[in-house]
């Protein structure tokens, strides 16, 4: 196998820090001020993002060192809600080969929940399969999501480079970063055929749910709890993206094996105070939290069995018990008024289970005892267990 001169492997990523800050800090001042209330320009020719001269820059020193380098653009999704920008382009990943070795530049772009965004790597018709093992990258396959970094320079063989003060954490979320974007498109479908509910009360409550959403996730990544948009919040985030005016609630999942017994405590601490405790631990846990503005919190606590996954429901007046099948499913982050959350990744099978095949279509009377298709009795509990299992405040 051919060698090749280390230093300029450090030269390249030294380059590739450099670019990567770059890249960070112009972004913040541009798209991030410009989001926040500056005007983006609309000239002719205009882009949204690094300037291209220095990322050709970027490629001519690699290609003068004898490499061949491949660039990967597409359009950002950060701007797929803004129609005269929705076809600007950014560089997503850069792949440099040099004999049979090869360098993997990934851009990270800032996102509006202080998190860093990869793109997909996505191979267009004209660039050749076979320029290097796609499959073997360790980034591309999907879109990712990660905290933030903290980074540190350290020096590698006298070249200073920069890496994630916490190189294990960013490791570790590699295999769990998968990102889903919104459906910006089928949104704005979506209001064309719906017109959006802008009343005051509508903007009202989408403002307290939001709240309440950062309100508790922070709570929860404090306990190290996961959890995801469940029911009607991960309804509304993929049919319109946004939270459903009428839905009066903010649902979330979380798996059953994640609980923690000071969740509640943690909770009222918070500032939201327990309204009612439906389950037990071992069986049909439901959690509901009081928020302000009449919005509560809902915790879907969810069970696994061999081929499908549940979550409980209880009547407070006749004990009666009600189980909702959900086909098995994983975790994805996506984007969600400004925060970075998770959904089911195979969020459209999620959904039906939950409102069938008519879910495109608004419902405002809903049953949560009849109307969902996924719903099936469950028994009853025993009245020696009600003070246990039904807990009212």
């Amino acid at each position: 196998m051919c060698r090749i001169n280390k230093n300029v492997i450090l030269a390249l990523l030294t380059l590739t820090s450099s670019a990567f800050l770059l890249f960070q800090l112009y972004y913040y001042k541009h798209y991030l001020s410009a989001k926040n209330g500056a005007g983006l320009s609309k000239s002719k020719g205009s882009r949204i993002g690094f300037d291209g001269t220095q990322w050709e820059g970027w490629f001519r020193i690699a290609e003068n060192m004898g490499f061949q380098c491949l660039k990967i653009e597409s359009k950002d999704p950060r701007l797929d809600g803004i129609d005269s920008l929705s076809g600007t382009e950014i560089p997503l990943h850069y792949i440099c080969r040099l004999a049979s070795h090869a360098i993997h530049l990934v851009v990270f772009h800032e996102r509006s929940g202080n998190y860093l965004w990869h793109g997909h790597l996505r191979l267009k018709g004209h660039i050749d399969r076979k320029f290097v093992p796609f499959r073997k990258l360790s980034f591309g396959r999907y879109a990712g999501a990660f905290d933030r970094p903290e980074l540190q320079q350290v020096t590698i063989d006298g070249l200073e480079v920069l890496i994630p003060k916490e190189p294990v954490h960013f490791l570790e979320e590699i295999p769990h970063s998968r990102f889903i974007e919104c459906r910006y498109k089928e949104a704005r479908a979506f209001f064309q055929q719906y017109l959006d509910d802008n009343t005051v009360e509508a903007m009202t409550f989408r403002k307290s749910a939001k709240e309440l959403l950062q309100l508790a996730a922070k709570t929860l990544k404090k306990l190290g709890v996961r959890f995801w948009l469940s029911s009607g919040t991960c309804l509304g985030w993929y049919r319109q993206c946004n939270i459903i005016p009428y839905s009066k609630d903010v649902d979330l999942g979380i798996f059953i094996q994640d609980y923690k017994s000071d969740i509640i405590s943690a909770f009222q601490d918070a500032g939201l105070p327990l309204k009612h405790k439906f389950g037990k631990v071992e069986d049909s846990l439901e959690l509901s939290f009081q928020g302000k503005d009449d919005v509560k919190l809902d915790i879907f606590f969810f069970y696994e069995e061999t081929d499908y996954m549940w979550n409980g429901g209880t009547q407070a007046k006749t004990g009666k018990k009600f189980k909702y099948l959900f086909p098995k499913f994983t975790l994805c982050w996506t984007e969600f008024v400004d925060m970075k959350v998770h959904v089911p990744c195979e969020t459209i099978e999620y959904i039906e289970a939950n409102y069938g095949k008519t879910w495109k279509i608004p419902v405002k009377t809903w049953d949560w005892k009849r109307s969902p298709p996924n719903v099936q009795p469950n028994g009853i509990w025993p009245i020696s267990e009600w003070d246990e299992v039904i807990q009212l405040y």
